[in-house]
Parts: structure tokens; C-alpha cells; sequence
């Protein structure tokens, strides 16, 4: 994924001299989470994961990882996710933050508004904040409906977009030969065959020391 880091990080450096929105998709297990934490994981960034729970249920965890990360402290109980939002945008224009936002599409189970206050204050806020926003969705469906129909309130609002593939054959090559340099070409296919380039599939594998065929099947 070297390719993929220096692509995220470039973004981050940009967003130094102006508000950046990346949305990154791609199929569940193919290594979205480890993507980003290898990218961001030289500096401080916050990360939060969106779950089917109630908005204030949700906004309870968002705050406190919140706080967690800035070392301040935010008064009351916070109902709604765009006042978090807007507090995230607010800290952006005195100091550049880097914000990754997880499995974004189910906002649509929490609530669908969120999606309309985002953009109000996105446009509001955004010129004057250094901030590296990246959303993460699994179900390409629902972010391309989020991002691309144009009745939709965030349509266009990204200024980056990465959809992360399962690992080529090139790549599972080369993991083999640097676990297994003894491989054979049955090996290479079998671990094609049976993880499909998918990045937990192949690290269960690995994790297992199960770089034959024979080993692979077992």
C-alpha cells in the first residue's frame, strides 16, 4: 500500500493550506482501517467509528474520544453529531487536524439529516479550517449515493476520492517470497484462489504460517 500512504499523506500536507475531504471506499476486511493508521500513524489524528446506534448514544462515544484527543474538555451532553461537526471545524481553523470518520454510510441508519447539517457547516467553516477529513465506507452503493447523486446535500462536497482493491497477484508474490522464499507456483495460486487478494484473508493465512498449498488447505 505504499502507493496509497504517500497519496494520503500528500493529502494531509495539503490540507496545511486548505480544508480536505477524501472519501475512501472499498469492500469490508480489504484493509481500510490498517491503510490509514499506517498513513496517519506518525502524528496524532482522531478516528471515529460510526455504529447503528441512537445519535446520542453515538455522540456520547464521538465525545469522549473527542476530548480524549484534543485534552479539552466539551461541557453538557451532546445530542447531535453536527455539533460535534461544527466543534471539530471550529478547532481546525487554529490548528490543522487530521479526522477519519468509519464505516460513513450508516449515518443513513442513525440519521439521515446528519448528512444536511454536515454540508451547512462544511460550507460555513471549511474555508477558513486546516482540516484532512477522510470518510470511510464499505458499501460503495451508499457512498456513491452520498457523494454523487446530485440531490443529495454533501454531492461534490469531496475534493479527494481512493477506492482501495484487494492486493494483486504481484503483491501476494512478493508476501509469499518474504515469508516462504521456497514457494512454488501452486502456492502463489492457492493463496490467490483462497483469499482473493483480501487483506485479512491473507493475514489469517500468513498469521498462521500457512504459506504451502498443503499448509494453506489445512
Amino acid at each position: 500500500r505504499q502507493k496509497e500512504i504517500a497519496k494520503l499523506r500528500e493529502i494531509r500536507d495539503r490540507s496545511r493550506d486548505g480544508a480536505c475531504w477524501t472519501i475512501l471506499t472499498g469492500r469490508r476486511r480489504v484493509g481500510k482501517t490498517s491503510l490509514v493508521t499506517n498513513a496517519f500513524g506518525d502524528g496524532p489524528y482522531l478516528y471515529l467509528f460510526v455504529t447503528r446506534s441512537a445519535e446520542a448514544d453515538l455522540c456520547d462515544g464521538f465525545k469522549s474520544r473527542i476530548e480524549a484527543f484534543t485534552g479539552r474538555s466539551i461541557p453538557g451532553k451532546v445530542q447531535k453529531f453536527s455539533d460535534l461537526f461544527r466543534y471539530i471545524l471550529e478547532l481546525a481553523a487554529d490548528r490543522p487536524v487530521t479526522v477519519v470518520i468509519d464505516e460513513f454510510q450508516d449515518f443513513f441508519r442513525v440519521n439521515p439529516s446528519i448528512f444536511g447539517e454536515m454540508q451547512r457547516d462544511w460550507d460555513e467553516l471549511s474555508g477558513n479550517a486546516k482540516i484532512n477529513l477522510v470518510t470511510m465506507g464499505s458499501i460503495n452503493t451508499l457512498m456513491n449515493k452520498i457523494f454523487r447523486d446530485k440531490p443529495q446535500p454533501l454531492y461534490g462536497r469531496e475534493t479527494d476520492r481512493m477506492k482501495l482493491r484487494p492486493f494483486s497477484v504481484a503483491t501476494l508474490k512478493d508476501i509469499l517470497a518474504h515469508y516462504h522464499p521456497k514457494w512454488r507456483k501452486d502456492d502463489l495460486l492457492a493463496l490467490w484462489t483462497f483469499t482473493g487478494g483480501v487483506a485479512k484473508y491473507v493475514s489469517l493465512l500468513i498469521d498462521r504460517k500457512a504459506y504451502s498449498i498443503a499448509d494453506m488447505i489445512d
